[in-house]
């Protein structure tokens, strides 16, 4: 694990979840699901405290790191792609990089889920963000 990875600082821990900043990338701020799953209520209450996280200390910056996740949850994302994306949108969180498991079939319902938030909702602000895929958190941070 390189020098950027080890400086984080946990901000904020939930039962399945945590958020971290990492001390050398002050823009960054880090979900890590902790579990196999994260029922919604606690998925939309960490999200609501990034975006408080966000307002406060100006994060443009996230990084998900789902690879502890084996449950993949539709309204879930649903949710963090059309209502919670947007309002990040307006306050500058305009930079996404998620870290999937190696579950190819938790990959292929993320792409499906993609897919059918982008028929039902094709002009949502995250069209505008930059997302993109890492296999590591070092390349989530770098990239």
């Amino acid at each position: 694990m390189n020098t950027e990875v080890k400086k984080q600082s946990v901000v904020q821990a939930f039962k399945h979840a945590v958020i971290k900043s990492v001390d050398t990338h002050p823009h960054v701020v880090i979900v890590e699901a902790t579990s196999t799953y994260i029922p919604i209520e606690e998925f939309k209450e960490v999200f609501n405290s990034i975006g408080e996280l966000v307002k406060k200390n100006k994060f443009s910056k996230l990084i998900f790191d789902k690879r502890a996740l084996t449950v993949f949850h539709q309204p879930s994302m649903e949710w963090y792609f059309v209502d919670w994306k947007e309002k990040m949108f307006g306050l500058g969180l305009k930079t996404h990089r998620k870290i999937l498991p190696q579950d190819a079939v938790f990959r292929q319902s993320v792409k499906i889920g993609r897919e059918k938030i982008k028929s039902m909702h094709p002009n949502g602000k995250y069209t505008l963000m930059d997302i993109q895929y890492s296999e590591t958190l070092e390349e989530a941070i770098s990239k």
